[in-house]
Order: C-alpha cells, then sequence, then structure tokens
C-alpha cells in the first residue's frame, strides 16, 4: 500500500503525534507513507509531497504544530486563482488533485482535521478517492467522537492561565476577563473555567445577560471577594445579540474574537470596578501535547492504518468512551458538537455557584 497524509485547518497540539503513529504503524506492514504539505497544497503541486519513513518520525510526538505544515485557506473545491488582470477568481480544481492523486498510484489519502477540513475530504471520497479521517480539533466541535485531540492540551493551557490571573486579580481588587477559543461552542471555556474556579462563564449555549453578570460581581463583594475571573468564550454573544467578528473573508469564513473586550468595558462601566481584559488566542494551539493528547493521537494514527487493512474507506476514527470506532465521515460533519445544557459539568458549575449571565 502507498499512503498519502495531510494535516488542514488550524493547527493543534497532537498533530505530529497522528503522523507519527500513521508512518510507524504503515511501516509495521511494509507500507509506504507519504506526507501532503499544506493541506491539499501538495496534490496541487506535487513537489510539495515528503517521503515520510520511520526515521523521520521516531522523536516527533512531543513536538506541537506539524511537519507537513497546514493551511485554513486552499480549498480545492473552491480554488482562488489570480487572473491576469490582477482579479481573483474562485476556481475548482478538484479533478487536477484527484489526476495528481491516482497518477502518484496512492491507494489511500488520510485526512488529519477538523469539520471543514473533513468535509473536503467527504467531496473528494465522492470523487473516488478512499479516504479515512482523523478529527482534529482545539475545539472539540466535532460530532460522532467523545473528543478530538488538541482540545485538552489546550484546555490545560487555558486552566494554567486562569490560575495564573487569579493572584494578580486578587491582588488589584480586579476583575479579569479571559478570552478563549472554542468557534461556537464553549468546551474550553467552560472545561477550564470549572477547573480554574472563574466566577462567571459565558459560552455560545446560553446567551448572556451582561446585568446578571455584573450581578454576580456585586455580590461576590458582598461577601468578601473584592475581584472576580470571568471566562468568555469567543463565540459568546448576549441575549439578542451577534457574535462578534473579527474579520469575514471572502469564502464566507469568519473570525471570531473582541467579545472579551466589550464584556470587560461593560463590567467596568456598570460596577465602577477596575477590570482588565487577556485574549489567550494562539497559545492555545501551541507548545508540547498532554500525555492524554499523545496517547490519543497515536492510537487515531494507528487506528487509521487498521482501517484502511480492513477496507473501511469513508470512515472517520472515533473515540467511544474508551475504545476506537470506525465512524461514517458524513455522519460526522453532519452535525456541530455542542455544550449539552443538561451536562453534568453545567450541572457541577451551577451548584459550585459559577454564573453563566443568565
Amino acid at each position: 500500500m502507498k499512503i498519502a497524509m495531510n494535516t488542514g485547518g488550524g493547527d493543534a497540539p497532537g498533530l505530529n503525534a497522528v503522523i507519527r503513529g500513521v508512518v510507524l504503524a504503515a511501516s509495521q506492514k511494509g507500507w509506504e507513507v507519504f506526507g501532503i504539505k499544506y493541506g491539499y497544497q501538495g496534490l496541487i503541486d506535487t513537489k510539495q509531497i515528503i517521503r515520510l519513513t520511520p526515521e523521520v518520525v521516531w522523536d516527533i510526538t512531543n513536538l506541537g504544530g506539524t511537519i507537513l505544515g497546514t493551511a485554513s485557506k486552499g480549498d480545492p473545491f473552491k480554488y482562488l486563482v489570480r487572473n491576469s488582470d490582477g482579479t481573483v477568481a474562485e476556481t475548482d480544481i478538484s479533478d487536477k488533485v484527484v489526476s495528481n492523486f491516482k497518477a502518484l498510484n496512492f491507494d489511500a489519502l488520510i485526512a488529519i482535521g477538523g469539520d471543514g477540513s473533513l468535509r473536503i475530504a467527504s467531496e473528494f471520497m465522492k470523487k473516488g478517492i478512499p479516504i479515512i479521517g482523523i478529527p482534529k480539533t482545539i475545539d472539540n466541535d466535532i460530532s460522532a467522537t467523545s473528543v478530538t485531540f488538541g482540545f485538552n492540551t489546550a484546555v490545560n493551557t487555558a486552566t494554567e492561565a486562569i490560575d495564573r490571573l487569579h493572584t494578580t486579580a486578587k491582588s488589584h481588587d480586579r476583575v479579569m476577563v479571559v478570552e478563549v477559543m472554542g468557534r461556537n461552542t464553549g468546551w474550553i471555556a467552560l472545561h477550564s473555567g470549572v477547573s480554574g474556579s472563574a466566577d462567571v462563564i459565558l459560552i455560545p449555549e446560553i446567551p448572556f445577560d451582561i446585568e446578571k453578570v455584573c450581578n454576580k460581581i456585586r455580590q461576590l463583594e458582598l461577601i468578601g471577594q473584592n475581584y472576580a475571573i470571568v471566562v468568555v468564550a469567543e463565540g459568546a454573544k448576549p441575549v439578542g445579540g451577534d457574535i462578534t467578528i473579527i474579520e469575514k473573508r471572502s469564502d464566507g469564513v469568519v473570525r471570531l474574537g473582541g467579545i472579551g473586550k466589550k464584556v470587560a468595558e461593560e463590567i467596568a462601566s456598570r460596577t465602577g470596578k477596575e477590570t482588565r481584559d487577556m485574549v489567550l488566542g494562539h497559545l492555545q494551539r501551541g507548545g508540547a501535547p498532554t500525555t492524554f493528547d499523545r496517547l490519543l493521537s497515536l492510537r487515531f494514527g494507528a487506528a487509521a492504518v487498521r482501517f484502511i487493512a480492513e477496507g473501511k474507506f469513508g470512515t472517520m476514527v472515533a473515540l467511544h468512551s474508551s475504545k476506537i470506532h470506525a465512524v461514517p465521515i458524513d455522519e460526522a460533519i453532519g452535525k456541530m458538537n455542542t455544550v449539552p445544557l443538561d451536562s453534568d459539568i453545567i450541572l457541577t458549575a451551577r451548584s459550585l455557584g459559577i454564573s453563566f449571565g443568565n
């Protein structure tokens, strides 16, 4: 077998561990593995393809990022091409990708990515490319799997930051507002906020009333706590309001952010408390993966090779409870994995007195 593999979308801790898992598992079977660099760019410009041998991946399990590079743009079905007059046009060059894949005699493609990357993989599957998907996102928003790799590391990073902010907030009697990633889901904010002893957690699944957030801060002062920690997911929004967008690209993809600053300004204005905001941003993507993410990534990579051997194409590697399963890719991308409002963690947070602004 001759396997191609790519990593698409935003980077996440554990990508290199997945690559290592695939290469070593394939090597045990005498199979060859090739890395497609920068998403699908390597199948558009075939100079961007590298041979992956055990020697290349021996020591990359603990490394953040991806040795293959990644791309959040460059969808071959909506590829942007610059015309001679300087204008940019959207063109479907997916047939070229399929042609190059076949010309290089690849037998399967392992597509590692989030919802967007898996949707592209699903389209190529319909064009005849045998595909196994591996879910990757720090946001944990892919359904059909209990968890995605990268999420645990991002939560650990956010929790450590919240821990550090407690001491400075307490020293100055300040309100500290921490904005974390997660796009349209609140998994990172919820897990890190509860673990980091936040007083308020604002997530996309629960639109918030800023006055109720301020009331929580006032109540804390009445019992002698003159500081507060507010964790805000980047996709959080007020009741009747919209999400805060930094940028909207020509392909319709938006960058979220800025809600933390708005919440901080409102808190300062309404309560008179000195308030500071902090955006963790890409710190949550970087650095070495946790033990949990390393092991999960290696398991996902090895499982993808097993599923190729079993002919389970068109599926995605998924974790259910403690076991690895193959689920249809279309099932995985059909619905976003949002935080259930009756989840045990939500109930735990409410029992601890944490406010969700509602």
